[in-house]
């Protein structure tokens, strides 16, 4: 009897194993030799409804784990602001971290890896000891397509040391009001100037191939990182530059100021676009179906995925939270693909799991949220190589990306005054001098030299958040060995005229802040800064460097100050400010925004009927490298 037995589970075994080799076989999707397409499709076949709403949620490092990656299908997580495993973390720190969360997405039946995403806005500005580029404010003064490429590609290739390999970057707003506590994210007032700097686009992902489709995301590998074009659309136009507010603008404005941008963007393969908190004459653009699905997706074609803000959807109903189903619902109907929830996940997952099963929300929305993050999930190669390591990690902070940094430091510099008269200049300052002052809060302060997003999301206004070169460095290491160099944060008067210095050099500038905490209705520069320049420039001849997001009000001091210097949000590599000072390097900025007179000017920009400004669009005094000085 026993052998009879035997022979049908044996043959049943047999089958078993068949099928699942059969099965193998089948899984067309994890065939990298097998069409993109042919892919897509071929998962979205196998996948639950549980599985994909899992991929449209992107949550919070802190709240997520293994499990919670397993459990729930997570498709995405991310770093906010300072949002870091540990402090001074490392690059293995950063790989190990990113990895235990990928093995538990790929611990899962089909084993879909999940795509960590994070603000590299200005370089990998969350990490200990990476290279902090210029904020956008100063890049858009290079005009320099060419290096913002460069930029770009350092950018990846420090975000790739850490694991990760989803930067949300370029802001490609255009600030049209300085009050806007984003002005530093914008390049420009000007859309030509923003359009540009979209270069940086290949420089994160890769150029995209001749025989790609327009509006196909691309990444190339494992050097490179999957972008994201932010904040559509019009963000920089808000009522009074108020951060997430409302913009007011008529189509032309809308398609000739604030949309080009995204044009450029798709063409070059971006494969992320993020919505914007703002409203769009009084639509917020989270819930603008109109622009999200019927221009961005249908008429431009845009094939990669649409990621809310953080917290994007809550804000949809005022006051935010109101109506928590009701946002998800106007949200994902309106073209939102994928949710930066990003901490009370089983809410978004549970609300839309409802939405769909009472057909509220069709279920070929959801496909095609789906279809568009695996294709870029794809695309980028995450399938072949989910995981990070640590290879790339000598890239983090490199000399060679410092190198660029320090270039564009260089060439982001405008040159606003030289001398109480042109006949006489100032710059470039001798170093072999006797004695020289450096004075004001901002010239020995690393925090204030990178801004907000940098290491926390407000910045860190402290000299020690990271590596770097101050400005007092830079210029101890510029002038000559005989020089004495003095360091007195604020000085009064009686020191300064009794102290016999050659010449002064005086930084002062902006505090740090983020989004809404930058918002100003008098953008000034905050105390002690004015009484430095009064007590400085009124005893010696002096260079005002002033370090800043945005143009700020300096009509008062213009007379006093021999030397102006718009040194914007410069970064770790503060030797490219002393390299131009003293003529290693000549001055080539040239504004990239109106520098008003008075605030009540504002908003102003160049062609505007009341254009009357104290440095118009444009404006730079170049001077030339002096050799042997």
């Amino acid at each position: 009897m026993g052998k009879f037995v035997k022979i049908p589970i044996m043959g049943f075994m047999l089958f078993c194993v068949l099928a699942m080799v059969i099965e193998a076989e089948n899984m067309k999707y994890k065939d990298p030799k097998q069409k993109l397409g042919v892919r897509i499709k071929d998962l979205l076949k196998r996948m639950t409804l549980e599985e994909k709403i899992g991929q449209m949620t992107q949550i919070e490092r802190k709240v997520a784990s293994a499990e919670v990656m397993s459990k729930y299908f997570i498709g995405s997580l991310l770093s906010g602001g300072g949002s870091v495993p540990k402090p001074n973390a490392t690059a293995e720190d950063w790989v190990n971290m990113v990895n235990d969360f990928q093995k538990g997405s790929l611990s899962t039946r089909l084993g879909i890896p999940m795509i960590y995403g994070i603000d590299a806005v200005h370089g990998h500005n969350n990490v200990y000891k990476a290279t902090i580029f210029p904020h956008n404010v100063g890049l858009g003064v290079t005009r320099d397509p060419e290096l913002m490429k460069r930029i770009g590609a350092a950018t990846a290739l420090e975000v790739r040391a850490t694991g990760i390999p989803y930067a949300f970057s370029p802001c490609i707003a255009v600030c049209r009001n300085p009050r806007w506590g984003r002005c530093y994210e914008s390049f420009s007032e000007d859309i030509n100037i923003v359009r540009s700097m979209t270069e940086i686009i290949p420089g994160l992902q890769g150029d995209l191939p001749a025989n790609m489709s327009k509006g196909t995301p691309y990444v190339n590998g494992k050097t490179k990182v999957a972008g994201c074009a932010k904040h559509f659309v019009a963000d920089g136009g808000t009522v009074n530059g108020l951060d997430e507010n409302n913009t007011i603008v008529d189509s032309k404005g809308l398609f000739s100021i604030h949309m080009p941008a995204y044009y450029d963007s798709v063409i070059k393969g971006v494969a992320t676009v993020m919505a914007s908190y703002s409203s769009l004459n009084g639509e917020r653009m989270h819930a603008n179906t109109h622009l999200l699905t019927g221009f961005l997706k249908k008429r431009l074609n845009f094939r990669g995925f649409v990621i809310s803000d953080w917290e994007g959807i809550n804000r949809i109903t005022n006051p935010a939270n109101a109506n928590y189903t009701y946002s998800v619902e106007a949200s994902i109907m309106a073209g939102i693909d994928m949710v930066m929830v990003p901490n009370n996940y089983t809410d978004f997952i549970g609300n839309l799991t409802m939405l769909v099963n009472k057909n509220v929300v069709p279920m070929s929305r959801i496909d095609d949220a789906v279809k568009r993050i695996l294709r870029v999930k794809f695309v980028m190669g995450l399938f072949e190589d989910p995981l990070g390591d640590l290879s790339l990690a000598k890239h983090l902070g490199s000399p060679e990306h410092r190198e660029i940094a320090r270039e564009a430091v260089r060439k982001s510099l405008v040159l606003l005054k030289n001398g109480k008269t042109a006949e006489q200049p100032l710059v470039p300052l001798p170093k072999k001098a006797a004695k020289i002052l450096v004075a004001g809060t901002h010239a020995d302060n690393l925090g204030y030299q990178c801004g907000g997003w940098t290491i926390t999301w407000q910045g860190v206004p402290h000299s020690n958040l990271t590596v770097g070169t101050t400005v007092l460095d830079a210029i101890k290491k510029t002038v000559d060995p005989a020089t004495q160099v003095v360091f007195n944060e604020e000085p009064d008067t009686n020191f300064v005229q009794s102290s016999k210095f050659d010449y002064a050099v005086v930084v002062v500038g902006e505090n740090t802040y983020a989004e809404v905490n930058g918002d100003s209705s008098n953008l000034t520069i905050p105390d002690p800064g004015p009484s430095i320049i009064q007590n400085v420039c009124g005893a010696v001849k002096c260079v005002v460097v002033i370090i800043s997001g945005r143009p700020v009000v300096i009509e008062p001091y213009v007379e006093k100050m021999d030397v102006i210097v718009a040194a914007w949000l410069p970064g770790t590599e503060g030797q490219g400010v002393a390299d131009v000072l003293f003529g290693d390097y000549g001055f080539t900025g040239k504004l990239a925004r109106t520098w008003f007179k008075r605030v009540d000017q504002l908003p102003m920009n160049v062609g505007d009927p009341h254009y009357d400004p104290l440095f118009p669009f444009g404006f730079g005094i170049t001077t030339q490298a002096v050799k042997g000085n």
